[in-house]
């Protein structure tokens, strides 16, 4: 193991030498994207995600009355740039088309409020830094992109940035938070968790500030709360987008002045600990609803992580159902190729979850339960966008006809999986389409 580094404040974060499993073994064509705003003209160079909006601290800021505070997302993906929208005011564009998330072609642009993001993506592929190993703390993976995400990791627990982890529900949130803190100058002291979505208002904040005796009917002792509690530690907050807003300002007292006042207090005290949140939630489109403090939010996310969903890293799939399988069973080949088909709508704890049936039930019976995972979209972003096709309308016809079955296909397959229940089997028979097809439909039309 190499030795173990110091810590940093989240604001002067250092980069350390990379420690012996670091491995450059991939490569990786890099984005420029370009803008022109009332400040003038800019260019960046994109690797990973990164928030478009006026507010100051977005990644990208654009100088434009029309442009939201937080506006959008720009992701590189390996298939291209995408854009999605965040909740704006104005919406977001490719093209003439209004979208809510859509892949820039590249060359092409995207346009948020009245500001053109022109997109060139580099001709010469370069190095990306992975994980030597399939393994960081906890966590498992011999993808690239979940070793790119533990080199990252690797790096961000050497400091005492404050880090905000995000991703799909079933993914792992605290087992990356845990990861971060047993590989940190801090692993030796104390890891407390606060379930932001457990508890009520009024419990909550005596569970994250403490009390005095007294304070309010049943504290019949003074209490520390669980941010003092991991003092010299690391507290994560899980589900922090649940918080309610009448303590976000607390919060953010503890970010910036790493003081807490107990309830019932009038003075405060000194804390020592590093503060790392996640949420299935996306807070910045909360931001914009006015449901989550903006300067709570870039206080959280002063280093932001997206965790992959599991149909990402289907290489991952037999390592994982490895480790959930104990010792001695086997698994039949029907399993087995049941596990490329599903799409994991609920990620690495559904898999989990259908290893266990199978184990405990059988192959036969597990495997005609309905997929927990198959997806069911958020009312509002199932059905076709008649704004989207209406102007699809003023473009070529071999575009129109791609957007028009685009939008049909993806209706079909939502209404053909609600009448059944979410059972793919029967869905697909009814479709008179091979199972393997519905579920390339189903990851197709996720996103």
């Amino acid at each position: 193991m190499p030795d173990e580094p110091r810590g940093f404040d989240d604001i002067q974060t250092q980069v350390q030498a990379p420690p012996a499993h670091y491995a450059t073994k991939a490569l990786r064509h890099r984005v420029q994207v370009q803008w022109t705003d009332g400040r003038g003209a800019h260019s960046v160079e994109l690797d990973g995600r990164v928030v478009v909006g006026s507010a100051a601290d977005s990644g990208i800021v654009v100088d434009d009355p029309a442009v939201s505070r937080i506006h959008a997302e720009l992701e590189l993906r390996e298939d291209g740039l995408w854009i999605r929208d965040l909740g704006s005011r104005n919406g977001t564009f490719i093209g003439e088309i209004l979208v809510s998330l859509g892949r820039v072609p590249d060359g092409g642009s995207a346009r948020v409020g009245s500001t053109l993001l022109a997109v060139r993506r580099e001709k010469t592929p370069e190095p990306v830094e992975l994980w030597a190993i399939d393994q960081f703390g906890p966590l498992l993976g011999g993808s690239a992109i979940m070793r790119e995400l533990f080199a990252r990791l690797a790096r961000i627990a050497r400091t005492d940035s404050t880090v905000l982890i995000q991703g799909e529900t079933g993914t792992g949130k605290e087992l990356v938070a845990q990861a971060i803190h047993e590989a940190s100058p801090r692993a030796k002291q104390p890891f407390v968790v606060v379930d932001c979505a457990a508890l009520p208002e009024n419990l909550l904040e005596a569970e994250l500030f403490g009390h005095t005796k007294g304070a309010f009917t049943g504290a019949v002792s003074a209490r520390a709360g669980a941010i003092e509690a991991a003092d010299t530690g690391t507290i994560f907050l899980d589900e922090v987008g649940e918080l309610p807003l009448a303590l976000q300002p607390k919060l953010l007292r503890v970010l910036e002045s790493r003081t807490i006042r107990r309830i019932g207090e009038n003075t405060h005290r000194k804390v020592n600990v590093r503060i790392l949140s996640a949420t299935n939630r996306d807070v910045r489109t909360m931001v914009n609803e006015g449901t989550f403090r903006e300067d709570l939010y870039f206080r959280l996310a002063v280093i932001p992580i997206q965790i992959p969903p599991l149909r990402d890293r289907t290489e991952d799939l037999p390592m994982l159902m490895k480790s959930f399988t104990p010792a001695g069973t086997i698994l039949g080949p029907e399993v087995l190729d049941e596990v490329t088909r599903r799409p994991w709508r609920g990620n690495v704890r559904e898999l989990r979850n259908f290893v266990e049936r199978v184990v405990a039930l059988g192959s036969r019976e597990a495997l005609s339960m309905p997929a927990a995972g198959t997806p069911q979209p958020e009312a509002g972003t199932v059905d076709p966008s008649w704004m989207s096709l209406v102007a699809a309308l003023d473009r070529p016809l071999r575009e129109t006809r791609v957007v028009w079955l685009d939008a049909m296909e993806r209706a079909y397959v939502h209404h053909l999986l609600e009448r059944h229940g979410g059972n793919v089997a029967r869905a697909a028979e009814e479709a008179d389409i091979d199972r393997t097809h519905l579920y390339r439909l189903i990851r197709k039309h996720e996103r």
